[in-house]
């Protein structure tokens, strides 16, 4: 057995909880598995869909962790546990060395969750976690490079980037619906994300302010939710642009898929801010995989994901006339049909059968 202990799983949405959720799934191809996650809106009916037993803890947050650790002895008490997985540092904080040098422990990091200042208390916090993993599982060279500046074994760290599903069949209601939003505009620009500063929404919205005026019927699709929401609608109404932006914040997978299959261009060109920084982008991927170039930032572990004048292109986040001049050019003589497509071939090797074979090699399954 196998046993994945993580804090983001589904069905809360997220880009970790989807590379997690997809893990288990495809893993336990390979190997019987168990999952040991937060409990959530939903849980019950989402764990009943898998044919491995998923562990639910509820509760205050400070206290799931030790509930987890307890039921991870009792699994490795009562079982033959061949390897364990966590999706942070911190799920496996609390993991003695009487487990660890008996059973491999892989760790996955991402980025932001290991920039911090070297030689502060959370920083050696997360290399002494680190320390107790066999293998550390980076989502980009950027992050790999990353680790091993904040201090991690580089003889530790393996990259394999996260793994998405092969576009999902959309139904004809919910892809009516897509349309209708997108409606008759000439250009349609998707963002999913969270609402945080550092996926450069803020200053997406300044650029599509100029483009307003080259291409004033364009569509601005932006989903998520985040602490930045109510700044970013705010940012909306002063620009004028409340009828070329619609914000959703709820909405279902299958329409939220939909909405890319219809758009034109994935547009989240994210930078570094403080020490918020975007490891990888599941998401330049997931618009790929349905032939949606993207414009991306240069900083982090974007360019892993796309690639300039190939996949998409690549812009300096930080200023919004560069984000406009990367709007302007993926939409001339529609630059997004020939990068779309090559945005569609690239996103195979991303495919979670591909992907998989990674983590099972690494096991030795």
């Amino acid at each position: 057995m196998i046993i994945i202990t993580t804090r983001s799983y589904p069905p809360e949405i997220g880009g970790m909880q989807s590379l997690m959720g997809g893990l288990a799934i495809n893993l336990n191809d390979f190997h019987p598995i168990k999952v040991l996650a937060n409990s959530f809106s939903g849980d019950e009916s989402y764990d009943k869909k898998n044919n491995f037993e998923t562990n639910r803890m509820g509760g205050f947050k400070i206290l799931k962790k030790y509930r987890k650790l307890n039921l991870l002895k009792e699994v490795i008490k009562n079982n033959s546990v061949e390897a364990i997985i966590a999706d942070h540092w911190k799920s496996i904080e609390l993991i003695t060395e009487n487990i660890s040098d008996r059973i491999p422990i892989l760790c996955l990091i991402h980025g932001k969750e290991i920039n911090h200042l070297l030689g502060s208390l959370i920083n050696k916090r997360s290399v002494n976690s680190l320390a107790k993993a066999k293998y550390i599982i980076a989502n980009s060279e950027f992050t790999k490079n990353l680790a091993t500046q904040k201090g991690c074994d580089r003889e530790k760290i393996h990259v394999i980037n996260p793994g998405i599903n092969a576009p999902q069949v959309i139904g004809s209601e919910v892809d009516r619906q897509a349309k209708e939003i997108f409606r008759n505009s000439d250009i349609k620009i998707i963002t999913i994300s969270r609402f945080d500063k550092r996926k450069g929404i803020d200053f997406s919205l300044l650029a599509l302010k100029n483009i307003q005026a080259i291409y004033p019927n364009f569509k601005y699709v932006i989903v998520g939710n985040g602490n930045e929401e109510e700044n970013l609608k705010k940012i909306t109404k002063t620009l004028n642009l409340e009828n070329n932006v619609t914000f959703f914040t709820n909405i279902s997978f299958e329409l939220k898929n939909a909405l890319l299959k219809n758009s034109n261009i994935f547009l989240m060109p994210t930078r570094i801010v403080g020490t918020s920084v975007e490891g990888f982008g599941i998401s330049y991927i997931e618009a790929a995989s349905y032939g949606i170039p993207s414009i991306a930032g240069k900083d982090g572990g974007a360019p892993d994901a796309v690639q300039h004048n190939q996949t998409g292109l690549l812009c300096n986040a930080y200023d919004h006339s560069e984000i406009y001049d990367a709007l302007k050019t993926i939409i001339e003589n529609k630059k997004y049909l020939e990068l779309g497509k090559n945005a569609k071939e690239f996103s195979k090797q991303f495919y979670w059968n591909e992907i998989i074979k990674k983590y099972a090699n690494l096991l030795s399954l």
